[in-house]
């Protein structure tokens, strides 16, 4: 599976970013079968997950978007997306998608797209 995000980019805060994350070279009932989530890394921080979805459609969010994060998929297009409003300057980061397994991610991680929130 090869993951691509994008969407992102410079923005004020209290602004919107909507980020997608289109998983190739998998056949869709792979990709409706996962669970996907959305994480970001801020420098010099670990990577963290901020929003997953499962298959069943549940949805889970990190304490710190909740409220003002929205993560979606279309399976038909084998895309998930995340809807972000009212940015903050400690949203910044790297910001990627991978399928979410007992925990933790699974598949290589893809290219990521920069989020940065100026304050």
């Amino acid at each position: 599976v090869q993951l691509q995000a994008s969407g992102g980019g410079l923005v004020q805060a209290g602004g919107s970013l909507r980020l997608s994350c289109k998983a190739s070279r998998t056949i869709l009932s792979t990709f409706v079968g996962n669970d996907w989530g959305w994480y970001r890394q801020a420098p010099g921080k670990q990577r963290e997950l901020v929003a997953s979805i499962v298959s069943n459609g549940k949805i889970n969010y990190q304490d710190s978007v909740k409220g003002r994060f929205t993560i979606s998929r279309d399976n038909a297009r084998k895309t998930v997306y995340l809807q972000m409003n009212n940015l903050k300057p400690e949203d910044t980061a790297v910001y990627y998608c991978n399928a979410v397994r007992d925990g933790s991610y699974y598949y290589n991680w893809g290219q990521g797209t920069q989020v940065t929130v100026s304050g």
